[in-house]
């Protein structure tokens, strides 16, 4: 007789779980509990059902009970909470939230996927029938029957994450007026705030209105009212500020809780009870990175730490790499993708690093849709060892930072991503793709063969009226160029040594840093020491000025911006 495997959670990570039990033992008797009424769902497309890109909600069920017991037999009881483990016993006590019925179930192993809850702290009028959080189909459903009234048109969505950010779009999509409110000084916490820059101008283009460094007080009838003791006109408000593991049913079987606050697993996803095993959300897992215990709340990681976890119950060895967090969002136009440390959390953690920050295009420029790629890369010093990587444009960002997550779990170094051989089309990318691009110049930086600074330095140089050259043609700096640069084209620069001086820092820019790498060079060749390449010049710089300048009302430091 085959083993008897209880699973409590039936989306992502139980889901797989009795999905790859199955696969190995046809004898098992699999059983899933989930307290709400759906198994198996998408959770990640939940926001895409308010704008209707996702028509139908009951699309967003992969799977139902009666699917998993004919095609899978597997038991998926909906409606169901396990509300105690027993471990001595090696029982769980269920409820029928339907008739209220409780009983014992027995296990050989147990499986605990409960996932994670949205935050909802503790506000005046956190509880009013207007104030939503997304977590399930049911949630989502409810949210759009009430937006989709004809008298909500002000809504508000606390939190800048994946969840907030993608709720706030759909609802822009679907024709609401908006407001996104941060209580950090940025959005999408996975990236740097010079790369965020980026997404915030995307945000208020479309219409979109964004509040930073500003966090909620407290929901009123018509309205939120903000730390600041500002007030927002709110018809609907949606809760998007994280996600708290759940822990309680581990908590009270008196399973281990890891530092983080999650349930603490071993390198096979065992809990302290040999019998009971844990995935997704509700978890700690190990960083590749850091070394260190961190949560995860990614369906990736989820699905192989299931498959880890049915495996191990069948005495098939797995490998534990540790996670790296890769994470990509679509906000309006732009794609933003990330992996591993950014410059923030690479600090935090005591590295020595540098980054190496290019704009080069997605694909061949002639071609059509052919457009810049905004790519961050940060290495390890001495050592060139990739820590992580960043991409915002409207092309394909995914796939680069993909190949980064590949390398980084590779422990690769600058050298290797150099040499990587990748796919070559006018129509997919360029000869010399983008991450080839960030490696040979993450080498010139590591290996001091030129100098830099960065577009978060800008202001400060144009405003203390440093010499800043312009390498760019007179037409494009007729079109916007930094106030008092100098206009010496990279065509032109050899007939005009005279004007570049000697005897103090010179800072050079073009576009976007490729004709100014050029010329800093042949003036170190021709002898000039003290030259720097402004990384992500000047397309980088105006979009890392712009949301400040038109949010706070200050001096820009270009006589016009051009984003082309």
């Amino acid at each position: 007789m085959g083993k008897r495997v209880l699973i409590v959670g039936g989306v992502a990570g139980g889901a797989s779980v009795a999905a790859r039990v199955r696969r190995l033992d046809e004898a098992a008797e699999v059983i899933m509990f989930e307290r709400g009424p759906h198994v198996s769902f998408s959770n990640c497309a939940l926001p895409y059902h308010l704008s209707g890109q996702i028509e139908k909600s009951e699309t967003l069920v992969l799977m139902n009970p009666e699917v998993f017991r004919k095609q899978y037999k597997i038991e998926a009881r909906v409606r169901t909470e396990v509300i105690k483990v027993n471990k001595a016993e090696k029982t769980v006590t269920v409820k029928n939230l339907e008739t209220d019925e409780t009983y014992d179930e027995a296990y050989d192993k147990l499986v605990l996927s409960p996932g994670a809850n949205p935050i909802m702290p503790p506000l005046d009028g956190i509880n009013s029938e207007h104030v939503f959080s997304v977590r399930n189909v049911v949630d989502i459903e409810k949210l759009n029957g009430f937006v989709s009234k004809e008298v909500v048109n002000d809504v508000v969505v606390i939190g800048g994450g994946f969840i907030g950010i993608e709720v706030a779009e759909n609802l822009v999509h679907a024709g609401k007026n908006v407001t996104l409110v941060e209580a950090q000084n940025q959005v999408m916490a996975p990236f740097d705030y010079d790369m965020v820059q980026i997404l915030h101008k995307e945000m208020i283009d479309k219409g979109m209105n964004l509040v930073l460094s500003d966090g909620i007080e407290s929901v009123k009838k018509e309205e939120i009212v903000l730390q600041s003791g500002k007030t927002i006109k709110a018809q609907a408000v949606v809760m998007a500020i994280g996600v708290r593991p759940e822990t309680a049913l581990a908590k009270e079987a008196g399973l281990e809780i890891g530092v983080t606050g999650g349930i603490k697993v071993d390198h096979n996803y065992v809990t302290s009870d040999k019998d009971i095993y844990a995935v997704g959300d509700a978890i700690e897992v190990h960083h590749k990175l850091t070394g260190q215990k961190t949560r995860l709340a990614l369906a990736g990681p989820a699905q192989r730490q299931a498959r880890a976890a049915a495996d191990h119950m069948y005495n098939i060895p797995h490998r534990n790499t540790g996670v790296i967090g890769s994470s990509a969002i679509q906000v309006f136009d732009m794609n933003a993708a990330a992996t591993g440390l950014n410059t923030r959390m690479a600090k935090a953690q005591g590295f020595d690093f540098d980054y190496s920050y290019v704009i080069p295009s997605d694909k061949v420029g002639i071609m059509p849709n052919s457009h810049p790629v905004y790519f961050k890369l940060i290495f390890e010093n001495p050592t060139g060892r990739i820590l992580g990587a960043q991409a915002i444009g409207r092309g394909n960002v995914d796939k680069r930072i993909d190949v980064i997550a590949s390398m980084i779990m590779m422990n690769a170094t600058l050298e290797d991503l150099k040499e990587l051989e990748l796919c070559y089309s006018p129509v997919f990318g360029t000869a010399k793709d983008v991450v080839n691009m960030a490696a040979l110049n993450g080498l010139n930086i590591l290996n001091g063969v030129i100098k830099q600074v960065h577009v978060t330095d800008m202001r400060e140089l144009v405003e203390s009226q440093a010499v800043i050259i312009d390498a760019r043609e007179p037409g494009e700096y007729k079109h916007g160029h930094f106030n008092h640069a100098i206009n010496i084209p990279l065509s032109e620069f050899r007939e005009r040594l005279d004007e570049i001086p000697t005897d103090v820092p010179v800072y050079i820019h073009c576009r976007s840093g490729q004709r100014s790498y050029n010329m800093v060079l042949a003036l170190q060749n021709l002898g000039y020491e003290n030259v720097y390449n402004v990384a992500g010049s000047f397309l980088g710089t105006c979009l890392y000025e712009y949301y400040n300048d038109q949010t706070q009302n200050r001096t820009p430091i270009v006589t016009k911006y051009n984003f082309r």
